[in-house]
């Protein structure tokens, strides 16, 4: 109807066209109500690294789709994706984004998705967009009926992209798919590679009310989930995520993980956690908790000594007031137990202690997870439960296995994000 018809109609037809008008204004006003009562809120997330050389992938990713299978937490009726090219030396191209519930085994299986539930992803309403290095994007919003405690699969065909250079996740635990050409609508992946890490993809947001927040937990390989087991989804995190959900007060909490396996405070692998702080924690969307377990690397390195306990506290004091200032709850979880593992050593064991001491006895955090106290023998009080030993890795006694990791996300006071 053309704007000389509209003047008619509503010149010819005053009641109707006043009764448009009317519900013309209710429905804007109900929609301007709707965003001003909704925020996005991170759904699941992972920290990102400089892919190492033995953690890339086994065939080259351009030219082909990729498929990742993830576990939410909380869900929503509208999502965006984040994609990060924040190492890469190169521009990243991504031909083409789709997301989806997985169906059948998911990535357990063939990497299989529920076809019906498949939906392309578009950046500024294009289905292409070149990642420039050292960059991230977002996808645009997109309705899309995602359930809490969801496995989603998000494939993308890939075109330029470094073989070397790569921003990812080596510890992802979960299978990934790739498969030659374009196949990101595909219901399965039977011939695909398969590999367990996860590249480009950061984070999933979903629109959600203002109720709803999310947990930013930062820690190395045993928040990472070592020990655990692939495709299962049995990490400590998980277990709180699903914890959450069925806790009617913090049904609406969702976690996001951003463990680094070898990470340390001060160094190890991926960027140092007082470097990458500001990135995984402050700017994840929709944050109000933040735990921070981490530190063991710390005291674990060759030259740790008192001293080291010292800064660690300083710098978990650091990043607790710093989270604070952006209205964030800090928690601080105590170290686990690592004696029989190649880091114990008398002093090493007193580092442990005096951390732990701070963390229960500070004034600085908002809170306490007693991991330690979850899971430490309670006759050899340096080492974990022999029941949580993780088999496979026969010398291991840093990592625990899901047994442990079930404990873990058990002993935490779900309380402590209801404030």
């Amino acid at each position: 109807m053309t704007k000389s018809q509209c003047t008619k109609f509503r010149q010819g037809r005053p009641i109707v066209g006043l009764l448009v008008a009317i519900l013309l204004s209710l429905v804007c006003h109900q929609a301007k109500l709707f965003a001003a009562d909704n925020h996005w809120v991170a759904t699941w997330g992972c920290a990102v690294q400089l892919t190492e050389p033995n953690n890339l992938p086994p065939v080259p990713l351009a030219n082909s789709t990729l498929r990742q299978f993830v576990r939410t937490s909380i869900g929503g009726k509208t999502l965006r994706v984040r994609f990060s090219n924040i190492f890469g030396t190169d521009s990243v191209t991504i031909r083409a984004a789709h997301i989806a519930l997985a169906a059948g085994k998911g990535s357990a299986g063939n990497g299989e998705i529920d076809p019906a539930t498949d939906k392309a992803l578009t950046f500024n309403d294009a289905a292409e967009v070149v990642i420039p290095k050292g960059e991230a994007v977002l996808s645009d919003p997109l309705d899309f009926e995602l359930p809490a405690l969801a496995d989603v699969a998000l494939s993308l065909y890939l075109g330029d992209i470094s073989a070397t250079t790569i921003t990812g996740h080596p510890g992802s635990r979960t299978t990934s798919f790739i498969a030659l050409s374009n196949a990101v609508s595909e219901a399965s992946f039977p011939a695909a590679k398969r590999v367990f890490h996860w590249c480009l993809i950061t984070g999933i947001e979903v629109q959600a009310d203002k109720s709803s927040r999310a947990i930013a937990v930062l820690g190395d390989s045993i928040t990472d989930g070592r020990g655990s087991s692939n495709d299962r989804n049995n990490r400590w995190p998980d277990i709180l995520a699903q914890r959450l959900r069925t806790n009617a007060a913090t049904a609406k909490v969702g976690v996001v993980n951003t463990g680094i396996g070898g990470n340390a405070i001060f160094g190890g692998l991926g960027q140092a956690a007082v470097k990458r702080f500001d990135r995984d924690v402050l700017e994840q969307s929709g944050v109000r908790y933040f735990i921070l377990f981490e530190g063991v690397n710390d005291i674990g390195g060759r030259n740790s000594n008192m001293a080291t306990a010292t800064n660690l506290v300083n710098a978990y004091a650091d990043m607790a007031r710093k989270a604070k200032t952006h209205g964030i709850r800090a928690y601080g979880a105590t170290i686990t137990p690592f004696g029989g593992s190649g880091y114990y050593s008398d002093i090493h064991e007193q580092e442990r202690q005096y951390v732990n001491t701070w963390i229960r006895t500070n004034k600085v955090f908002d809170g306490v997870i007693d991991f330690d106290l979850a899971v430490r023998d309670p006759e050899t009080l340096t080492n974990f439960q022999a029941a949580f030993h993780p088999g496979p890795y026969a010398n291991d006694w840093l990592h625990l296995n899901p047994a442990g990791y079930r404990d873990m996300g058990e002993a935490i006071d779900l309380n402590l994000f209801t404030k």
